[in-house]
């Protein structure tokens, strides 16, 4: 296997990201939009941890009646943060797409909260449906590039802050980072991870066949992102050839210094798992499903009863149907790019007080470049 052109959820034909977050002012949060083809993709989910805060997961389930999601939001902000799928919900039917009913559309936005609440100094500071817009605008092509007609315009923040760092997921005019923007963005922008400072990562895998799986996830667990042998991030252990090459086990005094304080006692990692190709409703459940096995691996605990840990499983549909075979190396992938995106996550997210970044705690990990 190798990574696709950017190691990034935007590898899988049809899907585009956008975050946008609010530092400042009492804030420290943000959301990030996953926007499915204007068709929709094909969706699963399976929540594992005790506290999930989400919406729409019911009518992912198998047995009820819709198939297909339209965007994906995952936001800071507990079940506060919930509201901010209302925005992209809004933008979505403004265009015309979602579910037909008569009269109209209903847009299809499934959703899941990780716990950020007081992280910047004031405990209500949380997404709205401004912010998700935001997101959304984020994600959305022009209409110069899409055969239908997304619209663009401006979020209006909440008293006391403004909406900050807008990022595009396809390196488009004014993204900030590109295709595989990662770190303390969109909904990871208040996340911690076992004490270190958490946040938005992903990465993507192109099998033998040329099937692409990926993952985006926000990290935000409240275990420990560390392998307790050696102080290396659990998930790079699944990285591909050269991908964390550029990490080393830390110094032994390093790693006996390193006590985490105040580590919140409520957390969750949320994310989404994608293929290219085209799975059941079913089978996006069990991609979701393995996945969980991904978060296990890069952190540990996991799925605790103070955690909502939440995938969404997804299907674009752009290439056929798997047979056996491939549809087993698409749940075994799903499940590496998974660890790998906690390990990204990690190592990009900016450190603050209270939450200093992975390498700032062990900056002997950092192998010197010649």
């Amino acid at each position: 296997m190798r990574p696709g052109p950017s190691n990034s959820l935007a590898d899988v034909a049809g899907l585009r990201v956008g975050h946008a977050q609010r530092v400042g002012g009492g804030y420290r949060t943000g959301t990030t939009v996953v926007l499915a083809p204007p068709s929709g993709a094909v969706a699963g989910v399976d929540v594992r941890g005790a506290a999930p805060g989400t919406r729409e997961t019911e009518l992912l389930d198998p047995r009820n009646l819709v198939s297909r999601v339209h965007a994906v939001v995952l936001t800071g902000g507990s079940a506060y943060g919930l509201s901010a799928a209302c925005g992209v919900m809004e933008r979505l039917a403004d265009a015309g797409i979602g579910y037909p009913v008569a009269g109209g559309v209903v847009p299809i936005v499934p959703a899941a909260v990780i716990f950020d609440l007081g992280r910047g100094g004031t405990f209500r500071a949380v997404p709205d449906a401004a912010l998700g817009t935001a997101a959304y605008d984020a994600a959305a092509p022009s209409p110069s590039t899409a055969g239908v007609p997304w619209p663009r315009g401006g979020a209006v923040p909440s008293a006391g802050a403004s909406v900050q760092g807008a990022v595009t997921s396809d390196g488009g005019a004014g993204a900030r980072g590109g295709p595989a923007a990662s770190g303390s963005i969109g909904a990871g922008a208040g996340a911690q991870a076992g004490g270190l400072a958490g946040g938005v990562g992903t990465a993507s895998a192109v099998l033998p066949g040329g099937a692409t799986v990926a993952a985006l996830v926000v990290a935000n667990p409240v275990g420990s992102v560390l392998d307790p042998r050696d102080g290396t991030l659990a998930g790079a252990r699944y990285g591909l050839p050269g991908e964390f090459d550029h990490l080393r086990p830390p110094l032994q005094e390093e790693i006996d210094a390193w006590r985490p304080e105040n580590a919140p006692s409520f957390n969750t990692t949320i994310g989404v798992v994608a293929t290219d190709l085209t799975l059941t409703k079913a089978q996006c459940g069990k991609l979701a499903a393995v996945a969980h096995d991904g978060l296990a691996r890069a952190i540990r605990p996991a799925h605790t009863m103070t955690d909502g840990d939440t995938i969404f499983g997804l299907a674009t549909c752009e290439g056929p149907e798997p047979d056996h075979d491939t549809l087993q190396e698409i749940l075994a992938a799903g499940a590496d790019v998974f660890s790998r995106a906690i390990a990204h996550a990690v190592l990009a997210a900016t450190g603050r007080e209270g939450a200093p970044a992975y390498l700032d705690v062990f900056p002997s990990a950092l192998r010197k470049q010649a």
